[in-house]
């Protein structure tokens, strides 16, 4: 008796593939990514069809440079790169970066401890991507991908106390918010 593995293409392969303009490889590896990438344009842009036509213009990118992929360093970092420079080009096309709003300050800050039972990863996500959108694009650079102030300012054409101050701005936002959820949890637990 022959036993059969159907093995999955290596990440290796589906670039070879890519290189050669395979559109099975091209297909295999958008399916093996493309919930992943859109995720990460979702957090930088809000609409789902907007950030879904990034996603696919950030995979026709890849596949046009895939060659320019020398194999050091993690491949799909090297697409995160790609996805989130589209990401912050489309903000700057539709001039989305400009939008600010005053927070008032956080005057008490939230008990995380009280709230682990009931905060879900969705419910920070839900909170970041509440925020406006120029608040929202640093946070998710410097918090969630890595940038520094200064790789930001670069990326974004912006000064780096910019930066700064908003980071600053969304975690006000943020802690404002995980307040209120404190608040909201509390009040209904009281009344339980």
């Amino acid at each position: 008796m022959k036993v059969f593995i159907n093995k999955s293409k290596t990440e290796e392969d589906l670039i070879a593939g890519c290189i050669k303009q395979k559109a099975s490889a091209q297909q295999a590896l958008f399916d093996k990514y493309s919930g992943k990438m859109l995720g990460l344009c979702r957090r930088y842009v809000k609409d789902v069809l907007e950030a879904e036509g990034v996603m696919i213009t950030a995979f026709t990118k890849i596949f046009e440079r895939i060659g320019q992929y020398t194999g050091e360093g993690n491949f799909e970092g090297w697409m995160k790169r790609i996805m989130v420079n589209e990401s912050l080009q489309y903000l700057r096309k539709h001039k989305n970066m400009q939008l600010n709003m005053d927070i008032e300050e956080a005057h008490h800050l939230p008990n995380l401890d009280a709230m682990e039972d009931h905060l879900q990863t969705e419910d920070l996500m839900q909170m970041i991507a509440e925020l406006p959108v120029g608040y929202r694009t640093v946070f998710n650079l410097y918090a969630i991908e890595g940038f520094s102030h200064k790789e930001i300012a670069e990326q974004l054409k912006i000064n780096e106390n910019t930066s700064k101050s908003q980071l600053s701005r969304a975690r006000v936002y943020l802690q404002k918010r995980l307040a209120e959820m404190e608040q909201e949890i509390a009040i209904s637990h009281g009344n339980s």
